[in-house]
Order: C-alpha cells, then sequence, then structure tokens
C-alpha cells in the first residue's frame, strides 16, 4: 500500500509551480489531492498549467486528482472548497499553502518606492492572507479528528533581504504564523510547518532560462518540496517538527530522497539575481 493512500489533502496554487509538485508527489504516495488554482479550462496570463492538468497528473502518478477552480482571494470560494471537501471525503489530511501571486515588479532590482503600492496587496492578500484563511478553514477540519498536518511554503527570505521589501514581511509573517499556529493545534496532534525551497525550475523561472536571463543549471525541480512534504505527511513524527521552518534539503537528507534526476539542490538560496522583468 502506498504511504499516503486514503490520506485526503488540499494544495493550493497547484496549477503550475512548487504547487503543481506538490500535488504530484502527493499523489505518487497515494493521496486524494484537491488541487486548487485559478487556471481552469485554459492557462490564463504567459505561463502554461492548469488545475485539470495537474489534476491529470495526480492521477498518473498513482493519486486522484480532483480539479477545483479557486481564488484563494475570495473567501467564498476558499469556504466553497473546504465544505466541498468535508462533504465528499468527510476528512482532512494534509494543507498545503502554496498560492502566491508574483507582481511583475518582484525581480525586478527595483527599490520598493520605485513599484506600485499594488505590489503589497498581491503578495500579502495572496501568500500570507490566504494561507491564513485556507488554514482557519483546515483547522476545523484537523482538530475534530485529532490529526493533520499544515505545511506553508515559505523561503530564506523570511529571515535575510530577498527579492522586494515586500517579499520579505510576507514570508516572515508566514513563519511566525506557521510557529503560533503550532502552538493552538499542537493539543490536537496537528502539526504547522514552514518549507523553504531553493532556487525552484518553475514555469516562470524556466522562461528567464530560455532567454538567457537566468542560470538555472542548479535549481530544483518542483516536486522536490513536493517530496519532502509527502515524507513529512507520512511520518508519524512529524507533530516533533510543529512550528519550525525546515528546509526541503534537510528533509531529503533526514528521509533519503533525492530530485527526481538525482541530484541533491543546493538548498535555500542567499544570493538572487536581479533584473529578471
Amino acid at each position: 500500500m502506498k504511504p499516503l493512500a486514503e490520506r485526503v489533502c488540499v494544495v493550493t496554487g497547484a496549477s503550475r509551480g512548487i504547487g503543481r509538485g506538490v500535488a504530484h508527489e502527493l499523489g505518487a504516495a497515494g493521496a486524494t489531492v484537491y488541487v486548487t488554482g485559478r487556471s481552469d479550462e485554459q492557462s490564463t496570463g504567459r505561463l502554461p498549467g492548469t488545475v485539470r492538468q495537474t489534476a491529470s497528473e495526480v492521477d498518473e502518478a498513482g493519486g486522484h486528482g480532483i480539479p477545483v477552480a479557486c481564488d484563494q482571494r475570495d473567501d467564498t470560494q476558499v469556504a466553497a472548497l473546504f465544505e466541498r471537501v468535508r462533504e465528499q471525503s468527510g476528512r482532512l489530511d494534509v494543507l498545503v499553502n502554496s498560492s502566491f501571486q508574483i507582481p511583475r515588479e518582484l525581480t525586478s532590482g527595483k527599490p520598493f518606492w520605485q513599484v506600485p503600492l499594488s505590489n503589497w496587496d498581491d503578495m500579502i492578500d495572496v501568500g500570507l492572507r490566504s494561507a491564513y484563511v485556507a488554514s482557519w478553514h483546515a483547522a476545523q477540519m484537523m482538530t475534530g479528528q485529532r490529526g493533520g498536518l499544515i505545511a506553508n511554503v515559505s523561503s530564506s527570505g523570511a529571515v535575510e533581504y530577498a527579492w522586494h521589501v515586500v517579499y520579505g514581511v510576507g514570508k516572515c509573517a508566514l513563519d511566525r504564523m506557521t510557529s503560533d499556529m503550532a502552538h493552538e493545534l499542537r493539543k490536537f496532534d496537528v502539526a504547522v510547518v514552514s518549507l523553504w525551497p531553493g532556487l525552484v525550475l518553475t514555469e516562470r523561472t524556466q522562461a528567464f532560462a530560455e532567454t538567457g536571463a537566468l542560470d538555472a543549471s542548479h535549481a530544483e525541480s518542483q516536486r522536490f518540496t513536493g517530496r519532502a512534504i509527502a515524507h513529512l505527511a507520512g511520518d508519524p513524527q512529524a507533530l516533533s517538527d510543529s512550528g519550525h521552518a525546515l528546509t526541503s534539503r534537510s528533509l531529503a537528507e533526514r528521509y533519503g530522497f533525492r530530485d527526481v534526476d538525482g541530484r541533491m539542490p543546493d538548498g535555500p538560496l542567499h544570493e538572487r539575481p536581479a533584473g529578471l522583468d
């Protein structure tokens, strides 16, 4: 039997990027995965990927993918998502908060006073507030069943300058939220962790690499952090990590897995390229 067979998961922001890779790996471990994102029938914007495509990848990996078009900025849509999970599955074992809205200026290298004020709303609403709202719904199910895992996709930008003032503020707050939620949920056997990937070969990173603007030769795949979360979800001792920020690399070393190409990625970034817009 696969380690996460009969487990029910929600992965937000899973039409592309890290969320897509996480959904894939949870499916490979046998889980039922509700794949959420704004892109449904057709990809929106410049980048490829839809929730239906990711759900199909979950199926192909050995799990059960359920696509749900959901704007994490819309509280009504988010509430409907979790009510659907409750009605259809009756439980929720894993929530992965991977939704993040990347403003065009994020990697431009411009200082905060030269970029639109809307950057604040974009990255705080979708990335921090959206994780809070989803966790609020998830906690109501997880505390009732006395068990579960909430994983917040964060970054080393929580503790050092990275890309943009607002990016760092959001990641620092996300890690603090992880710590405080863990404090309140521990007595219900619900673990809450932050995950720090390194440079990830997302669709956006790939686009920059193809133009020669970025060296992505050492980037980790979208699925590497997914493998970290899948191992944590299957670990009966996961509560011992609750409240902490963990690197995907350190979990790979602990559980003995590697990236899809057999490499061991470098881990969190400490120097970030600028001028990418």
